[in-house]
């Protein structure tokens, strides 16, 4: 089977079954299990593998939080510039910064959010799910067709400061979504997630989309696609690594979603294998679809 897209008078024909059999190809030297999916949001031309499989999302399930948020902000029921207080029982370990101020600091609705995207703050993702809560989240996601993207709770620390999760949402007390953590999706999902921000169909769309430009983790996606602008985010766990972002190209907006599980060994350094393994899968993905 072959895609054929037209444009002006010249009409071209890919073959469906090139970049699925390089990915293949790649996914196949391991390590891990790969989902994917992903689409030039210009000329519609797309690849999947495990697509529609349910995955645990780590922290790329803030991306659903942030689309509530400026959601709730469109609808009146909150304000951008609404001052929140940190309490100590929000703050967690992991990544972000707010863990290092004082409890009783008080920041804005708005820079939370930017916190939560641009470092993957935990302790701001988990101030944003007490204001908006995690079943509104999970709402939202049933109004636009995804419900398999859910919030499942609060994040907690880890370490010295293990605590017991807060901010149950009511698909995460089902015995069956204990094993997500803190959320559940899949890469096709996701990706239609990314597809409604870059067409300007969420209300906030071009705000969240400069957002994701800032994130500082590019050890993923962005690792060897050196000049191309990225607006994307990242997860990992012990044992698992995910991104999921738009890749823009002159022939379009490549949008992506990539979760490499069962990882081997736990590394959190920037040459992580799973890391490695997204990186090779998002140059493959760009050099077909960006052509």
């Amino acid at each position: 089977m072959r895609n054929c897209f037209t444009f002006s008078l010249l009409t071209i024909c890919l073959w469906a079954g090139d970049l699925e059999r390089a990915l293949e190809k790649r996914i196949a030297q391991g390590p891990g299990k790969v989902f994917l999916a992903a689409k030039n949001l210009k000329t519609g031309q797309s690849v999947e593998i495990r697509g529609a499989e349910m995955v645990r999302t780590a922290s790329t399930i803030k991306l659903p939080v942030v689309i509530e948020v400026y959601a709730q902000s469109s609808e009146g029921k909150l304000q951008l510039d609404e001052e929140l207080e940190m309490r100590q029982v929000d703050m967690v370990s992991g990544s972000g910064v707010l863990r290092e101020l004082s409890p009783g600091t008080k920041l804005k609705l708005r820079d939370i959010a930017n916190l939560m995207i641009v470092v993957s703050d935990n302790t701001a993702t988990n101030m944003l799910i007490q204001r908006v809560s995690a079943d509104s989240v999970n709402a939202r996601m049933d109004q636009l067709k995804l419900p398999k993207t859910r919030v499942m709770r609060k994040i907690r620390g880890d370490g010295t400061q293990l605590k017991e999760a807060q901010g149950w949402s009511k698909a995460g007390l089902l015995e069956e979504n204990k094993k997500y953590g803190i959320g559940s999706s899949t890469s096709l999902e996701m990706l239609k997630l990314l597809e409604l921000l870059e067409t300007g169909k969420l209300a906030g769309s071009k705000e969240m989309i400069e957002i994701l430009k800032r994130q500082q983790y590019n050890d993923g996606i962005g690792r060897k696609l050196s000049g191309l602008t990225i607006a994307n985010k990242t997860g990992a766990l012990d044992h698992l690594r995910s991104d999921v972002g738009i890749v823009y190209t002159k022939a379009g907006p490549i949008a992506m979603a990539i979760t490499v599980e069962d990882i081997p060994g736990i590394d959190y350094g920037e040459d992580n294998p799973g890391l490695l393994m997204i990186a090779d899968l998002a140059r493959l993905i760009v050099d077909q679809l960006g052509k």
